[in-house]
């Protein structure tokens, strides 16, 4: 219900719950190695931001949080693709994820691709096959696919690679950010409203928010590459600097992106007084995001 107190323990217990129950295969089937590989990083742990941010715009928009659960493990299991696919050897070539080895140094590179291919097909089965009425689950699974496509996470990252090398501006960064980082979290606010039935301007200041936070959690990001350890952040620091990669770190220095974080968090926590109420969660989350550790 509206009115009832989660944590982020709840939320994150009622997906962890709920995600146990994808990819289960009895010994004998000989597609049961294909499910534990998917298995392995859906299930590796994480913070469950952007399902948490689903669950709780649901919530504020007064309906109960479990309407949206199915919609929330989707984001999740979208987003475990796209790390199994970002630590492949041909993109960051990663060893490490969550303290744990990578998925294709688990189970190959050929399985972790496919792997990653299931996770995303899932993703958008998972909010189609639901209970949520017709037009709803279309315009969840919308958000996703225009968060996940082209002019999304995956043009972000193709722009990310094809600036390798370069000197980018602080606007060209943006951009790629944009994509690569926010579109998914801004998708996870409005789809938390959409599932609720909300309204276009719920849905519109969903979205700044998610785009706010979205920034300031990849400038947090960039700056922990330098400034955390890996038994902190669960990978491989320092990576950013040795592959010369354009981050923000690099390009404005530690003060102005601690400026730039605080900026940004103050004025996503602004913008939900403006058309919702109880915001304390999602208030207390923006801020603890931008102090995070790992």
């Amino acid at each position: 219900m509206k009115n009832k107190v989660y944590t982020a323990a709840d939320y994150k217990k009622m997906v962890e719950d709920r995600l146990e129950q994808f990819f289960v295969l009895p010994e004998s089937d000989p597609m049961r190695g294909y499910a534990e590989a998917a298995r392995y990083s859906l299930l590796a742990g994480g913070k469950r931001i952007r399902a948490m941010l689903v669950l709780e715009f649901c919530r504020i928009c007064g309906k109960a949080p479990e309407t949206a659960l199915d919609v929330a493990c989707a984001i999740e299991i979208l987003h475990a693709y796209n790390l199994i696919h970002d630590d492949l050897p041909c993109m960051d070539n990663d060893d490490l994820r969550r303290g744990k080895p990578t998925n294709h140094i688990v189970y190959g590179e050929c399985v972790a691709t496919l792997a990653g291919d299931v996770l995303q097909a899932e993703a958008f089965g998972t909010i189609l096959r639901c209970e949520l009425p017709d037009d709803a689950r279309l315009r969840c699974a919308t958000q996703l696919a225009n968060a996940v496509g082209f002019d999304g996470m995956c043009g972000g990252q193709y722009l990310d690679m094809i600036g390798e090398g370069k000197q980018l501006t602080a606007q060209q960064l943006d951009e790629i950010n944009a994509r690569k980082t926010g579109a998914l979290l801004t998708a996870a606010c409005t789809m938390g409203v959409s599932a609720a039935g909300g309204t276009a301007q719920q849905e519109k200041i969903a979205a700044q928010f998610g785009a706010a936070i979205g920034m300031a959690f990849q400038i947090r990001d960039d700056m922990l590459d330098v400034l955390s350890s890996e038994a902190e952040l669960g990978k491989p620091i320092g990576s950013d600097r040795e592959e010369n990669k354009n981050t923000y770190m690099a390009l404005l220095g530690q003060e102005e992106c601690e400026r730039l974080v605080l900026k940004l968090t103050d004025h996503a926590t602004a913008l939900l007084r403006e058309s919702f109420e109880d915001t304390a969660f999602l208030e207390d989350l923006a801020s603890n995001l931008a102090k995070r550790k790992n």
